[in-house]
């Protein structure tokens, strides 16, 4: 199938997922609009420590993954484990902060809303709720892919035979169907469609320990970090390469 796929340079896609705030919990989107810088949507909006200029991250605060948002025709909602919610939407109050976000300066436009507040008293501190540029507050390209072969090895190694259907794990942009693990290395900067899309693809992607974080409430547990560094190829840092990044390069 992979030579197949390779062959006509399309990828089957299984699903397409993102999350609207930065470090909420990653969800399939039944459908997604893509331009040159991602999907839209994607990480519109994040938390903000204004007083520390820094913008809230999930390895930090894993307890943000037990949250879900997501754009509906009354505006962003955001609702906790325990049900509160609040819905609205984010209106600019015309300040902003710059945060360094991975060694790069990123603007941010505060909002107005009760979403800060919600935040706030979850996370039992101060926390503002800023809109994002486009890609500002995503580490590498704005595209994810992984590949089902390699989720079901990965997944067999720690006794884990249906890591697809925790693949939010990886917050990939993409999860696509092949039959032989880590076949997306050999994409390296080859144009593949992908559902609506066609995508550059670029370099594997390294991780970090939020893939031992649970999908759905950001508990820690599991070791699938430590099993790929066992095995997988590793940067500078000792982070193990798992998926890849991609660009959109254009329409399908």
């Amino acid at each position: 199938m992979v030579d197949a796929v390779l062959s006509a340079a399309r990828l089957d896609v299984v699903s397409v997922g993102f999350a609207p705030v930065k470090g909420t919990r990653h969800l399939p989107q039944p459908s997604a609009e893509f331009d040159t810088d991602g999907p839209i949507g994607d990480r519109a909006y994040c938390l903000v420590d204004v007083e520390r200029r820094e913008v809230l991250k999930t390895i930090r605060n894993p307890t943000l993954i037990a949250v879900v948002a997501r754009e509906t025709d009354n505006g962003l909602e955001v609702v906790l484990p325990s049900g509160e919610s609040a819905v609205g939407v984010p209106s600019p109050t015309g300040d902003q902060v710059t945060c360094e976000y991975w060694g790069r300066p990123v603007p941010l436009k505060l909002t107005d809303g009760p979403h800060a507040d919600l935040f706030s008293r979850y996370l039992g501190r101060a926390v503002r709720f800023a809109r994002a540029p486009r890609g500002g507050v995503v580490f590498g390209d704005q595209v994810t892919v992984v590949t089902t072969a390699s989720l079901r090895d990965l997944g067999s190694r720690v006794d884990v035979p249906d890591l697809v259907a925790e693949a939010g794990r990886f917050r990939a942009t993409f999860v696509v169907e092949t039959d032989e693990p880590y076949a997306e290395e050999s994409w390296l900067g080859r144009e593949m469609t992908v559902g609506s899309v066609r995508l550059r693809i670029s370099i594997p992607i390294p991780r970090c320990g939020v893939i031992d974080l649970d999908p759905n409430t950001g508990e820690r547990h599991g070791r699938l970090l430590k099993t790929l560094a066992g095995y997988r190829p590793v940067n500078r840092a000792g982070e193990p390469m798992f998926g890849v990044y991609a660009r959109v390069v254009g329409e399908a």
